[in-house]
C-alpha cells in the first residue's frame, strides 16, 4: 500500500450510521460526490487545517473539504488573503484552485447527521488523521476549526486533552515538534452571531502561516 492510500480509503465503510448516510445522500441527490472526502492541497505542506467533517451539500456534494457551503467561503476567502491559495473562491474540484504550503483535510472524512459525528465515529476515523501527520514530514502547524477537530488532533498524536485546552487563538506546542493553534469553526452560525469575525479568522490564520516558516 502506498503512503497515500494508508491515509485514505474511497469506500471506507467503518462507521455502518456514516457509510449508509451518505449513501442515501447520493441517491437523494443524484450526481453528489456522498462518499469520503479526501485531503486537499499541498502534498508537503507546512500547516494543516484540519475541520470537522464535510458538509451535506459543502464537501459531501463536491468532493473538496470546505468547498460548497457558506464555511469554505470565509476559508478560501482568508486563504487567498494570507497568500496561500491560488484564488479567493472555491467552486469545485476541477476549478483549478491551488494551495501554496497549506492543506486541508477533516477529522471525520463522512458527512454525519445533523453534522455531528459520535464520539465513536471520531475516535474509528481517527487513524486516518494520525497517517496523515505522519506522512507529512515537513508539517510544523496545525489549525484546528472547533473543538471536536482539536480533540482529534491531540488524540492522533496521543497528547493529552486535559493538558492542552481549547480556546479561540490559543497556541499549544506538541510533543512532536508541531505547533496546535485554535480556531472557532468558520461555520455560518459562529460568524453570523459574531463569535468569529473575519478579522479574528485573518488573525489566525497568519499565524498559522507565520509560525509554519
Amino acid at each position: 500500500m502506498s503512503p497515500a492510500c494508508s491515509t485514505f480509503d474511497p469506500a471506507c465503510r467503518r462507521c455502518p450510521r456514516l457509510a449508509a448516510f451518505r449513501e442515501e445522500s447520493g441517491r437523494k441527490f443524484p450526481g453528489y460526490h456522498a462518499a469520503p472526502v479526501a485531503a486537499f492541497g499541498d502534498a508537503n505542506p507546512r500547516w494543516l487545517i484540519v475541520g470537522l467533517a464535510p458538509g451535506m451539500h459543502g464537501a459531501n456534494r463536491t468532493g473538496r473539504p470546505f468547498t460548497g457551503d457558506h464555511a469554505g467561503v470565509l476559508l478560501y476567502e482568508t486563504l487567498h488573503a494570507v497568500g496561500v491559495s491560488s484564488a479567493a473562491v472555491s467552486e469545485s474540484r476541477d476549478d483549478g484552485l491551488q494551495l501554496r504550503g497549506v492543506r486541508i483535510t477533516n477529522a471525520v472524512k463522512c458527512v454525519p447527521p445533523a453534522n455531528k459525528p459520535t464520539p465513536a465515529e471520531a475516535r474509528e476515523c481517527n487513524s486516518w488523521l494520525k497517517a496523515e501527520f505522519k506522512q507529512h514530514q515537513e508539517l510544523r502547524v496545525i489549525l484546528a476549526l472547533g473543538r471536536i477537530a482539536h480533540d482529534a488532533i491531540l488524540d492522533a498524536v496521543g497528547e493529552s486533552r486535559g493538558a492542552h485546552r481549547f480556546a479561540h487563538a490559543a497556541e499549544h506546542r506538541l510533543a512532536n515538534g508541531c505547533w496546535l493553534i485554535d480556531s472557532y469553526h468558520c461555520s455560518r452560525y459562529n460568524t453570523q452571531t459574531r463569535r468569529l469575525t473575519g478579522e479574528m479568522f485573518l488573525a489566525v490564520l497568519q499565524r498559522a502561516e507565520a509560525l509554519s516558516r
